[in-house]
């Protein structure tokens, strides 16, 4: 059987705003830091030894992934990032409070845009590599993305793009890795690891809108040769 562990980023800067973040490239709050440093710990506490690490491009998964690997002594597994585990992108929501946006355009309609599996946020007009969101530079068209498929750069994202979004990259790297009995960690985002679990455990449209990972709480799947779901677990700090 081969490992995978899933950690959702520490609290960010936005999250901590109650802000739409998205593709923007905020950093962790102290908190966010200290759930970083806390699903270390946990992991530490079980003893997993890792093989492999992936994480997407953005810095407050990188930066919690690094946090928890230091805290289990590992830090020097092989890593790979990938614009394909980013969150999910909220279009035109970014940067917006959330709740000023149901304000503007009422709790249900927030809501649906927010849990809905296939309905789309409002889409960004334009992207532009000088565009800022309360001033933080929406990296659209920098090195980082150079990769990106053309017409794939998205401009708004529900869950089920998100997922066939990931998907490629699942089929590509971590799957061949689980698959080779390699003992696999993941520093992501909510709801490009909501996918990945959808995906996993052959979560239903509608159940899966009910599913919440946590900031820091590391999720520990035990995966059989099919990757198959042998047993799951939740780690969560002592109260």
């Amino acid at each position: 059987m081969a490992k995978l562990v899933l950690i959702r980023h520490g609290q960010s800067e936005w999250n901590a705003l109650n802000l739409f973040n998205g593709w923007v490239d905020t950093k962790l709050s102290d908190k966010g830091v200290a759930q970083a440093k806390t699903a270390g710990q946990l992991l530490a506490k079980e003893g997993i030894q890792f093989d492999q690490a992936y994480t997407s491009v953005l810095t407050r998964a990188i930066t919690t992934l690094h946090l928890a690997l230091e805290e289990t002594d590992q830090m020097w597994i092989p890593e790979v990032k990938s614009w394909r585990l980013n969150e999910r992108h909220y279009g035109a929501l970014q940067g917006l409070n959330k709740a000023d946006a149901a304000k503007k355009w009422g709790d249900d309609q927030v809501h649906q845009w927010r849990r809905s599996y296939d309905v789309l946020p409002p889409l960004l007009e334009e992207q532009s590599e000088t565009m800022t969101i309360d001033g933080k530079t929406y990296p659209a068209l920098d090195r980082r993305y150079q990769d990106v498929p053309a017409g794939e750069m998205p401009k708004g994202e529900n869950l089920k793009v998100t997922l066939d979004r990931v998907l490629p990259f699942w089929d590509s790297d971590i799957s061949k890795a689980l698959k080779a009995g390699k003992n696999v960690v993941i520093g992501a985002h909510g709801n490009s690891l909501r996918a990945l679990v959808k995906h996993i455990e052959q979560i239903s449209d509608d159940d899966i809108m009910g599913v919440e990972i946590a900031n820091g709480e590391p999720w520990v799947y035990d995966l059989d040769e099919n990757l198959n779901v042998v047993s799951k677990q939740i780690l969560k700090p002592e109260a």
